[in-house]
């Protein structure tokens, strides 16, 4: 196959594609996530006093259903303002569980900003609810700012961001109850995905992301955390050998997203660094991302880069000169809404590109040359091969190829020495994530 271009990896074959976007996009570079009307809106997720998921449903104007109530309402705000172009609705289930022994109703509050793929998605979540040190105690003062207002705060921001482009993926903006008793609203909103039958190309999780003063003052204001699972948790022992075989272990669809954020990242003037951590979650602990990646759809996790734990899942008190308790004053919302541009910019890239290949093959052995071969994309423009020597991590080379093609032949590539991935391009040189070549 005629190899269309050759390119070297590095920042600005990142950067051009993300640019070519950007030209097309009406007051791109003047509507950046803006860190007042963020603080505002973790305010006002405060002032609901708690948002315990055990809390009143009712009550118009203390617990999880006011604070539910009032995030559809901006989301119908939002729509309002782009003619319609989000769909708000719930989806509900009772769940029972040792948080939740006598079952609660979980909501999910979404809006759909529909694509011209509708059955395609890309979810950008966070969960509404919070708890203090009792995670049964429904009736104190649960603020809640960080943990996770900064995450909901996030996902509406970036509705009114996006909601003024329209895109080939339909983009799910979800907030989500349950989180604290156990994942429950992602697991109802993954459950639903698959139930649906919808093609999952990503899914961003914003948990605790508002803050840079961690533990006993450490300060660290220059990056994000994005937590992916390598192999994927979906997969059978069988399928799990083969990616062993193949050295793919770094190379699994949501960590694949994770180094798709790293890159859109480093597009971005004056942002953050992207600590790719190669973990599902933080030891031990977990989030609404974690039933997605369990059904085998790529998600990833942002957090902070320094976390304080004493703003955590904690009474509202001083003890010894300490203040705890998850309040507005601990937060900081430059950085937040820097945390805010990294998933639009990436949400921009997703929605707008073609799926991502979902078969890649690659053969070679006793060769030195490569060949690789994919099953062809509905819509796509044409192909990016990559490739990279197997003691790297990220991508070093690049031939981008027609929408005709099917596959080539990588000349003085042996498959014992290098890795290789096949992305779908789009419009403007919108770009899927890398689907790992195997045999």
């Amino acid at each position: 196959m005629r190899r269309a271009r050759s390119a070297t990896i590095g920042a600005m074959h990142r950067l051009i594609p993300l640019l070519a976007l950007a030209i097309a996009t009406p007051g791109f570079a003047q509507d950046a996530p803006d860190p007042a009307r963020l603080k505002a809106t973790v305010e006002k997720l405060v002032s609901f006093g708690t948002r315990h998921t055990l809390s009143s449903p009712d009550d118009p104007v203390r617990g999880i259903g006011a604070a539910r109530r009032w995030a559809a309402g901006e989301l119908t705000r939002i729509s309002d303002a782009c003619g319609g172009c989000i769909t708000s609705a719930n989806i509900a289930r009772t769940f029972t569980g040792p948080r939740a022994p006598n079952g609660v109703e979980v909501v999910d509050v979404l809006g759909f900003q529909q694509g011209t793929e509708p059955r395609r998605v890309v979810i950008i979540g966070a969960h509404i609810d919070s708890r203090v040190s009792d995670a049964m105690n429904a009736t104190s003062d649960a603020p809640g700012a960080n943990d996770d207002g900064s995450g909901v705060a996030l996902v509406l921001e970036a509705a009114r961001v996006l909601s003024k482009q329209k895109f080939r993926a339909t983009i799910i903006y979800a907030l989500f109850s349950g989180e604290e008793q156990g994942l429950w609203g992602g697991t109802l909103l993954a459950e639903t995905a698959k139930q649906k039958n919808w093609t999952v190309t990503a899914m961003l999780n914003n948990d605790i992301v508002g803050n840079t003063i961690g533990q006993d003052g450490v300060r660290v204001a220059d990056r994000v955390r994005v937590f992916s699972e390598g192999i994927r948790e979906s997969e059978d022992v069988t399928a799990q050998l083969a990616r062993r075989q193949n050295g793919g272990e770094d190379d699994g669809p949501s960590r694949a997203l994770a180094k798709a954020v790293d890159g859109v990242a480093a597009a971005i003037p004056g942002g953050l660094d992207v600590f790719v951590d190669r973990r599902p979650d933080r030891f031990g602990r977990g989030g609404d991302h974690a039933p997605f990646m369990a059904l085998g759809y790529p998600a990833i996790r942002f957090t902070v880069g320094a976390e304080n734990w004493k703003g955590q899942h904690q009474d509202i008190r001083v003890e010894n000169g300490t203040a705890y308790g998850d309040t507005v004053d601990k937060m900081d919302f430059a950085y937040l809404a820097k945390v805010t541009a990294i998933n639009i910019a990436t949400i921009r890239r997703l929605a707008a590109a073609p799926a991502a290949p979902t078969t890649v093959k690659i053969a070679g052995a006793l060769s030195y040359d490569s060949t690789i071969s994919w099953q062809p994309v509905e819509g796509a423009t044409g192909y990016r091969v990559h490739w990279r020597r197997s003691d790297a991590q990220d991508w070093q080379k690049a031939i981008d190829l027609p929408a005709s093609a099917r596959s080539t032949v990588l000349k003085d590539v042996p498959v014992d020495d290098y890795f290789v991935g096949v992305s779908s391009l789009g419009e403007g040189g919108a770009e899927s994530l890398v689907t790992f070549a195997g045999p």
